[in-house]
């Protein structure tokens, strides 16, 4: 009787430990699992876990290997500071990248080794296939831009000196110095003199404010450089997104440029493995980011070049080549969510069709990125609305996946996870419109919840089953509201047109999308209409401060972070002009867009706020500058609306230091609690 009692008690506790809710703070504990390699047999996967310091504010991150057949993982750094691996040998030597320098760990364990010193530090590096050179990336002066450069005697000055856009970039001020690609020899640890491929040029490579190394690569034959980058200064940089793919020749120092016929992005270059084909991701059109993302590939031998997607209607995220370079494996947004495709190539490209383009994995889940090949299998990353990434194992032919990491699984198994819906609504204009519906754990339908429209940015990000540190669904729904997600116009994964449909729109149909959205998920019982609220950043935000002037009374509350408030002062702060073009079809002062500064501009709608308000704006942000914030708040305030003003003088367009975002998360619950008053299960 007594050890029934005792199994009982336990069986108890672990049912309070599985009723756990997510939490800020737990949220913030979670390991972040990112890939690295897969080794060159095949058998390992080489992976990153980031941990946050609270405390430190800061994050750790450490390498670890597991079996591709599945396993314990093994740690294979402990060093303080984050690593990321260069390069595995046959020998299983692993050379990773370490405070700026190269390290090895022989055989893959063991005592790392210091293999060089370099000064200045190095960043994005890849050793050539002969094993003879190294490439990087380092910071280099270009133009002098800084008043102590200008005026050397007054050292004691701090100014900065204009004379084109582009002045500054996402957080960053201009100073005159840009991210050029070098080469040197490499022996040992030895690097060689090194030799700036862009000497002089005042562009960068890689692309800022974001890319990495795979805007560098080397040619199969050791011989060459392909390298990513906007060569265009100033005003003509603002206004355009035509990046190229250059080819530098070592022997002759000859650099031509390989896209050159290209007007819109050209990125991600990569070999297959025999050197045949390079297949690169190209966008079309000068100055549209959210183009169609298109599959080209070149036979290097005829020089003859394919778009594989043209019919396709669809964007591409990413790709990687099989080994034997017969197949394309890809990634793209699809009905709410990210899936996994396969090209298979015929000998003769001129035969491709689109019906070469297979669908691999199906699920409520997103496949964010593909690690490697591994025999039949691919090794790739998967989240879900429910759990942050973890690798799996994929099989091609089928599609199952196989999880391989579990750094995650026993917050899991204690918390009490959201059940996660699509739903489909006819939008204002008849089209279906694609939501994710999320419920608070333990959902009662017979219980009226508090619901919130959560708008995404972009805006023509994908909304799908993705996992974030900041704007986490499961987050929010564990705190007592169910979410209302729609995939409204401009958003990838329903095809071109819809995606397209959002820019010169931006307050037209894609906010009757969120309307009809919310207004067809409150006709259900659950729902309390009168506890209905709207949340977003980015366009996200603007969507808000939109729908604070048009929702008739549908919301009691209403969250914006680094929204866009007036469409006039916007245009004049922000930095990359290109976007603001395309979507909002030319500047202010040109009568061809009047609906965007007037129509669609939340400003106009001043006299309309009524309702309760919280506004977060970074100190840092140079896409949405901080004016937008401090106008919505100061209209908030002088017309006596319950207003709040979060201000994060240290973040940019996101919020990345792990105080700053509890901080955040904890006035985002707060104000809820203030002005919905959630239901408590």
């Amino acid at each position: 009787m007594k050890k029934i009692m005792i199994l009982a008690g336990v069986f108890a506790v672990s049912m309070v430990q599985a009723q756990q809710r997510m939490t800020p703070e737990l949220l913030w504990k979670l390991g972040r699992v990112s890939a690295e390699t897969i080794t060159p047999d095949g058998k390992s996967v080489i992976y990153g876990v980031t941990n946050i310091n609270m405390e430190e504010n800061s994050g750790e991150r450490n390498l670890y290997s597991i079996p591709v057949t599945g396993g314990q993982p093994t740690q294979i750094t402990s060093t303080k500071g984050g690593e990321s691996v260069v390069h595995i040998d046959k020998a299983g030597n692993i050379v990773y990248l370490h405070k700026g320098q190269l390290w090895q760990l022989t055989g893959g364990k063991g005592e790392p080794k210091q293999l060089t010193n370099f000064e200045g530090g190095l960043s994005n590096v890849r050793f050539s296939p002969d094993g003879k050179h190294v490439l990087f990336s380092r910071e280099v002066e270009v133009k002098k831009m800084h008043s102590t450069d200008i005026y050397p005697k007054l050292q004691k000055s701090n100014a900065y000196v204009y004379d084109d856009l582009n002045y500054r970039h996402w957080d960053t001020w201009e100073d005159g110095k840009f991210q050029h690609v070098f080469f040197a020899t490499y022996n040992d640890g030895k690097i060689g003199t090194p030799t700036d491929i862009m000497k002089d040029e005042p562009f960068d490579a890689p692309q800022m404010p974001f890319g990495g190394s795979e805007d560098i690569i080397w040619g199969p034959d050791s011989k060459a450089i392909l390298y990513v980058s906007k060569k265009k200064f100033g005003k003509d940089y603002a206004v355009s997104t035509n990046t190229d793919i250059y080819r530098y020749d070592i022997a002759s120092g000859k650099t031509t440029n390989f896209t050159d016929g290209n007007k819109g992005y050209d990125t991600n270059p990569a070999f297959s493995g025999d050197a045949s084909k390079l297949a690169w991701l190209a966008m079309d059109e000068d100055g549209n980011e959210a183009d169609q993302n298109e599959l080209m590939v070149q036979d290097t031998k005829l020089g003859k070049k394919y778009n594989l997607t043209k019919d396709w209607d669809e964007t591409i995220n990413s790709f990687t080549w099989s080994k034997d370079g017969s197949r394309i494996w890809f990634v793209a947004p699809t009905k709410g969510t990210i899936q996994l495709y396969e090209i298979a190539l015929p000998k003769n490209l001129d035969k491709f069709s689109a019906k070469n383009i297979r669908q691999v994995t199906k699920g409520q889940f997103d496949v964010n990125g593909i690690v490697g090949q591994s025999g039949n299998n691919l090794v790739v990353s998967r989240t879900d609305m429910n759990h942050a990434p973890e690798l799996y194992r994929l099989e091609t032919k089928s599609g199952k996946l196989t999880q391989l990491t579990t750094v995650n699984n026993e917050v899991y198994s204690k918390l009490a996870l959201s059940k996660v819906e699509p739903r489909v609504t006819k939008a204002s204009d008849g089209k279906e419109l694609f939501s994710w519906i999320v419920y608070p754990p333990d959902f009662d339908p017979n219980k009226k919840y508090p619901t919130l429209l959560y708008c995404q940015g972009g805006p023509q990000s994908a909304l799908t089953q993705f996992y974030s540190y900041r704007w986490n669904l499961q987050l929010i729904a564990a705190q007592g509201y169910i979410v209302v997600a729609p995939n409204r116009r401009g958003m990838p994964g329903h095809g071109d047109d819809w995606n397209r449909q959002i820019s010169g729109d931006w307050g037209g149909q894609p906010i009757r999308d969120y309307l009809s959205a919310i207004d067809d998920v409150a006709k259900e019982a659950y729902v309390d209409k009168d506890r209905l609220g709207a949340v977003g950043a980015s366009y996200g935000g603007y969507s808000v401060f939109m729908l604070a002037g048009l929702h008739d009374g549908r919301f009691k509350t209403f969250i914006a972070h680094d929204g866009l408030f007036d469409m006039r002062s916007w245009y004049g702060t922000t930095e990359e002009m290109f976007f603001a073009n395309n979507e909002l079809k030319g500047p202010y002062w040109d009568t061809k867009s009047p609906k965007s500064y007037k129509e669609f501009n939340p400003s106009e709608y001043a006299s309309k706020w009524n309702t309760p308000i919280l506004i977060v704006q970074g100190g840092q942000d140079f896409r949405v500058g901080i004016e937008q914030g401090l106008q919505a708040f100061q209209l908030a305030q002088l017309k006596g609306i319950k207003s709040r003003l979060l201000y994060l003088p240290d973040e940019n367009h996101w919020v990345l230091q792990p105080q700053n975002a509890i901080v955040w998360q904890s006035e985002f619950f707060k104000w809820l609690d203030e002005t919905l008053k959630p239901t408590k299960n």
